[in-house]
């Protein structure tokens, strides 16, 4: 679950949590530090306004420029999984999809995190991920530091249909 504390926030906390069939939903993390969008959250998601999707979202794809730490999940290496330039507060991006886990908003699940399909067409932005922080606000994406994204990636199972939650505070709690 990935939570700001308001709409507009670009700083959250995610934690993640698995269901036990007779007790139900426990955390298994303590709380992460997290970066989204520039703007904050939004329910309406359009290329470019610098939101990120709210709602709920598989995860079934991971990558990145560096190997595969150890995931379950399909995992794509590349060079093109490669950033740079500097972020929203003159941050440098490199290294920031030296692992990345493809968030399933407008996306074709089951490929790679670099495939550009959009099933609701290219006016919903898509291309949404969690990746590695750089110390600022994404473009739409979730960030969490380095350590934790190894964490993630090898907590990912694909036979328990991993999902993340995530938005503003008021929204989930709707």
């Amino acid at each position: 679950m990935v939570t700001g504390a308001t709409r507009d926030t670009n700083q959250d906390t995610a934690v993640m949590y698995e269901r036990d069939p007779a007790t139900g939903w426990h955390p298994v993390t303590d709380p992460w530090p997290a970066h989204n969008a520039l703007h904050g959250w939004t329910e309406d998601h359009h290329q470019g306004d610098l939101r990120t999707p709210i709602g709920v979202f598989g995860l079934t794809d991971a990558g990145g420029r560096l190997a595969d730490p150890g995931t379950k999940l399909p995992y794509d290496r590349g060079p093109a999984f490669s950033a740079s330039g500097t972020g929203f507060k003159g941050e440098s991006l490199a290294g920031s999809f030296d692992y990345v886990v493809a968030i399933n908003y407008n996306r074709k699940p089951g490929t790679t995190p670099l495939d550009w399909t959009r099933p609701l067409g290219a006016r919903k932005g898509g291309g949404i991920w969690f990746h590695v922080d750089h110390g600022g606000p994404t473009q739409g994406c979730v960030s969490l530091p380095k350590a934790r994204m190894k964490e993630l990636l090898g907590r990912l199972d694909p036979a328990k249909k991993p999902v993340v939650v995530m938005g503003d505070k008021a929204t989930l709690a709707r």
